[in-house]
């Protein structure tokens, strides 16, 4: 099964490319099988990645900025793949 985890989060005024680069340079703890990253206005950054796991592994995910860089707190979702995989 292919899990998707979704990390989002908006940065305080004007840190918009302070946070886009706090967010690429964070390691995991393991690679997932891809990894994608995006901006988009207000200075939202979102963080996709992509793991072979069962829906409810535990699996690392982005921490928390801190020091003020974002206005709120981080928004994550979890995905399971439907599209492209064998229907049981």
């Amino acid at each position: 099964m292919t899990v998707a985890l979704m990390w989002e989060a908006r940065a305080a005024a004007g840190r918009g490319a302070e946070l886009l680069d706090w967010a690429r340079a964070q390691d995991l703890v393991r690679e997932p099988l891809r990894r994608e990253t995006f901006r988009a206005p207000q200075d939202r950054v979102l963080v996709i990645t992509w793991w072979d796991a069962p829906y409810d592994a535990e699996l690392p995910e982005l921490p928390e900025p801190a020091g003020g860089l974002v206005t709120r707190a981080v928004h994550r979702w979890r995905f399971e793949q439907v599209d492209g995989e064998a229907e049981g």
